[in-house]
């Protein structure tokens, strides 16, 4: 996909002073921070950065600049992608490699304006599982978020002359559902929740796509879970169409979150608080990390 890179300081000191990067450090852990500009060059306040752990695709942090264009995350060793974006500006992203007891030096980040993106070719494009994520966060009732993703789906988009009436069709193994806690993840598999068994998955069928400027769209459409289906929409960001590096292999990429409500689908958290048990919380934030396929050379099967 078209981003840019973030760039590092010269002055490894001088940029850590100047972010704040100087406290100590939990033991074991490593940080790295951001310093977000305009296209102006000046400071940018109220810019999204989210990391995301490269062996896992999971949300290591994720938050908004401060009001002088300052961004920090503290983190476990390991290598993390980090994504800075602003509305009608093109996203910058760079992977970083996290050292315990190491402050890395503070990344520069200079948002320029958004160009008009080429959308996608007519035809179909089926996603790509090892470069796309389904994430999600749900408060953890009375303490912090749980993060968690699912590991197993399909899905593809269906694109048309008349973008607008194009369909995208995504379904998830309920079953395949992780956040890295066995005893939560069986319960969240049960028919206290998902009931896996009874409903072995989860489907999304847009039914229109609604442009709202720059890179934005909506799509919105039907989410089926628990064996319920409600009206959905996706806040998207379109990320561009590129040539994959293989020959006639192109795709394309976009950025896609939404809000759901689990008592919308049944999934009742106040009965479970009054069996004391304390899973996760009524709202969940969902988003879709998605990188699409399409190769001239073969004719791949529409999503359904």
């Amino acid at each position: 996909m078209a981003l840019g890179l973030l760039r590092r300081r010269r002055s490894r000191d001088a940029s850590a002073a100047a972010a704040g990067l100087t406290m100590p450090l939990p033991p074991g852990a490593g940080a790295v921070g951001c310093e977000v500009a305009d296209p102006m060059g000046q400071p940018m306040g109220g810019a999204d950065v989210t990391i995301t752990a490269l062996d896992s695709h999971r949300v290591a942090a994720r938050g908004t600049t401060d009001p002088y264009g300052f961004f920090m995350a503290v983190l476990p060793p390991g290598g993390y992608s980090m994504m800075v974006m602003a509305e009608g500006l093109s996203p910058v992203r760079e992977t970083v490699e996290i050292v315990a007891g190491v402050t890395l030096p503070t990344l520069y980040a200079r948002l320029e304006p958004a160009r008009q993106l080429d959308l996608p070719p007519a035809g179909t494009w089926l996603f790509d599982p090892p470069h796309t994520a389904i994430r999600f966060i749900a408060k953890h009732v009375g303490m912090a978020n749980v993060h968690g993703r699912f590991e197993r789906f399909d899905g593809g988009i269906q694109i048309v002359q008349d973008i607008t009436e194009s369909r995208v069709h995504v379904r998830i193994d309920a079953a395949s559902i992780t956040t890295g806690n066995t005893t939560r993840d069986n319960h969240l598999r049960s028919a206290d929740f998902l009931d896996v068994e009874r409903f072995p998955f989860i489907d999304f069928h847009s039914t229109r796509f609604a442009y709202r400027g720059g890179s934005k769209w909506v799509l919105q459409g039907s989410l089926t879970m628990h064996g319920v289906s409600r009206s959905v929409a996706l806040d998207t960001t379109y990320l561009g169409t590129v040539n994959g590096g293989y020959g006639e292999e192109l795709r394309c990429a976009a950025l896609a979150k939404a809000e759901l409500h689990r008592e919308d689908y049944t999934l009742n958290w106040r009965s479970m608080l009054a069996r004391g048990i304390a899973v996760v919380g009524p709202t969940i934030q969902l988003e879709l990390d998605v990188q699409a396929m399409y190769r001239t050379h073969d004719t791949p099967t529409p999503p359904e």
